[in-house]
């Protein structure tokens, strides 16, 4: 599977304890299968940081990750995805996979997971909220050697 990585660098060789911890699927290497969402990442960063948008390329080796490594893979914005991206936002511990693939927590749907975690909204009124969503999707890396046995660096482009 071809995925993408936004970012402001060229990164052929990624870490997976460098990520920001308390994000959707906690810390590791984020990427994505769709290729605009990784350049939407990377232009953020490259507002943010003023630097150079940087989308690196990478072959991810699905086949192996599923059959040699822990895989969790969230189908939809449901309860399991919500409850997740609370307890990962929020410093709790979660049951740890090597790679976790699913919805990004983005700009659709953040007011509605923000309300719910604020008790400013009841879970069904949430999940009713976020059913309206089609997931768009991002695959985080939490293991190291997944990254050394299933992910070869490809290209890179500027955007």
């Amino acid at each position: 599977m071809r995925v993408y990585h936004g970012s402001t660098a060229v990164i052929k060789h990624p870490i997976t304890a460098v990520g920001r911890q308390r994000l959707d699927f906690g810390q590791g290497f984020y990427v994505t299968d769709i290729q605009s969402q990784a350049e939407s990442w990377a232009d953020r960063m490259r507002r943010i940081r003023e630097e150079e948008g940087i989308v690196n390329v990478y072959e991810l080796d699905m086949g192996k990750v599923k059959t040699t490594f822990r895989y969790y893979h969230f189908d939809s914005y449901d309860n399991d995805w919500l409850q997740f991206i609370v307890a990962n936002r929020m410093g709790r511990d979660v049951e740890m996979y090597d790679v976790i693939e699913g919805g990004v927590a983005n700009d659709r749907v953040i007011d509605t997971i923000e309300a719910y975690m604020a008790n400013l909204m009841p879970l069904e009124t949430a999940l009713s909220e976020l059913s309206r969503h089609q997931p768009n999707n991002q695959l985080c890396i939490t293991c190291q050697k997944v990254i050394e046995t299933c992910m070869t660096f490809v290209e890179f482009y500027k955007i």
